[in-house]
């Protein structure tokens, strides 16, 4: 989720679970390459597990920038073949890659060659002019020949021309079935499911059948949720940390952040959903979105937003 999973994210939401396997937004091969490289790799140890998102085509450049993971740290490398914006799209990134299955391929054996952890693909069931599910096993078919194990399967078409990203996430209708049958034709991969799962229980009714799920948006914008993941699909036996016990702990964060000349708003503003459902949410927001640019004391305004968290 392009500007959405920064590391302040990531660091945050590793605060709710201590398990669940964490992706950076993607970077495209020719920020990796050309620009900065170290903001780019930029985590904190705490983050592990952690896989880093790529964008591209070029099978050298992603061999470099899988090297470039590797060495940093990184637990695993997938590549994004299911972003449908025009943005990436006109530089042959994302779902578009879906109608070159071969480039994908060749794309995934280059990174393969190149380092030893694991290599993974996120993609959609499909595009406009090649959603046929032989033209589906056959990109799935490929990419497996290459080298990669899993697949992370957004359970959508995607449609590249005429529909915006955020209706590509809402009008192709989901097909849970077609993801399924996947799995029962491909059962010696691992394939891990994406697309309109809002809830553990739904989670935990999915992991009957595939082997992961993956929680996108809604993990944003109620991030608790992540908070009963250890216990519920882990099997912790830690206690869920609380609302207010993970504000506490991103007080020190914020503090050394704001030390080294950075802004309060670039950690809060993935924080907003954390008062979601209770009375009391809207008053949150204002603190940690508005309330905050006002004050010359803003951690005095965090403060009083944990304070409305008080034994929740």
């Amino acid at each position: 989720m392009m500007d959405w999973t920064d590391h302040h994210c990531r660091y945050f939401l590793r605060q709710l679970s201590q398990h669940a396997l964490l992706y950076t937004e993607m970077v495209t091969t020719g920020a990796l390459l050309h620009g900065d490289t170290r903001r780019f790799l930029q985590y904190d140890e705490t983050e592990h597990p952690l896989a880093l998102q790529l964008g591209g085509s070029n099978p050298a450049d992603l061999a470099a920038c899988a090297r470039l993971a590797e060495q940093a740290g990184y637990d695993e490398v997938n590549l994004n073949v299911g972003c449908p914006s025009d943005r990436v799209q006109n530089n042959m990134i994302g779902a578009c890659l879906m109608a070159h299955p071969t480039l994908v391929a060749d794309c995934v054996k280059a990174m393969r060659d190149a380092v030893s952890i694991p290599v993974t693909v996120k993609h959609r069931i499909g595009i406009d002019g090649r959603d046929s599910y032989e033209q589906l096993c056959d990109f799935i078919g490929q990419v497996r020949d290459a080298g990669c194990r899993s697949f992370t399967v957004h359970a959508r078409i995607a449609i590249l021309s005429g529909l915006s990203p955020k209706e590509n996430r809402e009008v192709p209708p989901l097909r849970y079935d077609i993801a399924a049958q996947l799995k029962r034709d491909f059962p010696d991969l691992e394939l891990v499911l994406n697309g309109g799962i809002k809830t553990l229980q739904a989670c935990q009714e999915h992991l009957e059948t595939f082997d992961g799920v993956m929680l996108g948006r809604e993990a944003y914008h109620n991030p608790y949720l992540l908070a009963e993941v250890d216990g519920q699909l882990f099997g912790s036996e830690q206690p869920p940390i609380s609302r207010q016990e993970a504000m506490q702990v991103m007080r020190p964060y914020i503090e050394r952040h704001m030390a080294a000349g950075g802004l309060m708003h670039h950690v809060t503003r993935h924080m907003l959903g954390l008062a979601q459902g209770f009375a009391g949410a809207r008053r949150f927001r204002q603190l940690l979105s508005a309330d905050i640019h006002k004050s010359d004391q803003p951690l005095a305004i965090f403060d009083q937003a944990a304070e409305l968290l008080q034994g929740r």
